[in-house]
């Protein structure tokens, strides 16, 4: 009888542990940057690749980081509600195309449009790991100190524009 005590107690510990984890939500994992300063980078544009652009020239403004990438699925989702709302000027949005071949890339934006006031190129995916990016898409809300204030895992949807990233990037931005 004590011989199967210890893999009884092994399997109701393991059958505990994927309980919690199918309740899991991994849009919503935490992060720890979140109200810490978004990682310094400087890379090339992907439309000009001789000129660059680095966290600190958008210090002052509150603005968006969108990781993407052509093979993305999920990008395409998500893209159209993007170029929507940079037609507004609500917020500008700066994309990080995230290992991705350059000339993909630039083919999606011209076939689906280009919601980025610039993108950049991530070819080697190493700022991609300094935002802590588990997967493409992400979008990050950064303020005007260059602070990450929010960090979405998954699409952006319009219920996620309209109740959570537009609320606190007017907030962000009083």
């Amino acid at each position: 009888m004590k011989r199967y005590l210890f893999p009884l107690i092994a399997f109701v510990v393991l059958v505990g542990f994927l309980a919690v984890g199918l309740h899991l939500k991994p849009r919503e994992l935490p992060s720890p940057l979140i109200d810490k300063p978004a990682p310094g980078f400087s890379l090339p544009q992907l439309a000009t690749p001789s000129q660059r652009l680095s966290a600190q020239d958008m210090r002052g403004k509150v603005w968006l980081l969108n990781v993407w990438a052509s093979w993305c699925v999920a990008c395409r989702q998500e893209h159209a509600l993007l170029v929507e709302i940079a037609k507004t000027g609500a917020v500008p949005i700066y994309g990080l195309n995230y290992k991705d071949k350059r000339l993909d890339a630039l083919s999606w934006l011209d076939q689906f449009g280009n919601p980025y006031v610039a993108s950049l190129s991530d070819a080697d995916g190493l700022v991609g790991i300094d935002y802590g990016v588990y997967g493409v898409p992400e979008t990050f809300v950064i303020d005007k100190q260059g602070v990450i204030r929010h960090k979405l895992i998954g699409p952006v949807t319009a219920e996620t524009l309209r109740d959570v990233i537009l609320p606190l990037v007017k907030k962000l931005d009083a």
